[in-house]
């Protein structure tokens, strides 16, 4: 599914005297089957975007653009539930969402309140459950005897079962060690390839935005900063710290690396392996000419 924003502008408590502008002249398409990383700062717009994708929030000015479905900014738009079967958000510790007696029942609620059936919703269940690396002998579990690692995946079991053609990653991994953190973003990976989804994550981990995405959308005080592949975007790491921005960990390594050696790498690495098997080259070619 298509989204595209065209010179999206949102205030908070509009016409108040709280009034505060959120996003301004933000214009950005996101193609069907793309993985897009937002990246800011906290206020920088990111999560209002969020909202917009599956109309939590309509926009002030400007046009959202979900799938066949036009919202103008500034009007009322009806019957937007259909919208948000299709735009799944898991939300930052979406655990904490859990609240029926059962696993199962609490990934149907979804899908039943959007008229599928009992049947099909419990279908829907096993299959999701199984998706997110859990077997069928939680489903009549409760939810909170699980382990916080294991709640979350029910959660995220609960959005697949509405099988969303669009999944929003809010901080998807907050709170997680490295190797849950991990094991979850693989796990999203996965999912956008087999249920060939369009993935928006929005996220402060440079290293999951030059992992997993396509694109990236720098956001910065309420705009859109930069955007491009997560190589176009982290070959300009002076001007991510000029707004208070990094670049990923691998790219700092090898910054400090070429400036050690007065060497250029043959191009920017957005992983370790990679980086690791240039260096173990050129130290190979060193030594040997010595």
């Amino acid at each position: 599914m298509d989204i595209s924003l065209q010179k999206v502008e949102y205030r908070y408590q509009s016409n108040s005297p709280f009034e505060r502008l959120a996003i301004e002249d933000v214009s950005l398409d996101i193609s069907s089957g793309k993985y897009l990383a937002i990246i800011g700062h906290t206020g920088s717009g990111k999560s209002t975007i969020l909202q917009h994708l599956n109309a939590l929030i309509t926009p002030t000015k400007g046009k959202v653009i979900i799938g066949n479905r036009t919202i103008i900014g500034g009007k009322k738009n009806k019957d937007l539930k259909e919208i948000r079967q299709k735009v799944g958000i898991v939300f930052q510790f979406p655990e904490q969402q859990l609240f029926e007696e059962t696993v199962e029942k609490d990934i149907c609620f979804g899908p039943l309140n959007f008229g599928i059936s009992q049947e099909d919703a419990k279908n829907r269940a096993v299959k999701a459950l199984s998706e997110v690396g859990l077997s069928a002998e939680y489903l009549d579990k409760s939810p909170f005897d699980l382990s916080g690692g294991q709640m979350r995946r029910v959660s995220i079991a609960g959005v697949l079962a509405m099988e969303p053609d669009v999944l929003v990653l809010d901080e998807p991994t907050a709170g997680l060690d490295p190797k849950g953190r991990k094991e979850i973003m693989e796990m999203f990976y996965r999912l956008h390839k087999e249920r060939n989804l369009t993935t928006i994550l929005v996220t402060h981990s440079m290293e999951d935005a030059a992992l997993y995405a396509d694109e990236i959308v720098i956001m910065n005080k309420g705009k859109l900063f930069r955007k491009g592949s997560p190589l176009e975007v982290f070959s300009h790491a002076v001007d991510l710290k000029v707004i208070g921005l990094n670049v990923p960990e691998v790219i700092q390594l090898q910054h400090r690396i070429e400036k050690k050696f007065n060497v250029k790498m043959s191009k920017v690495h957005l992983d370790m392996d990679s980086f690791t098997t240039e260096l173990a080259e050129y130290l190979n070619r060193k030594v040997g000419s010595e």
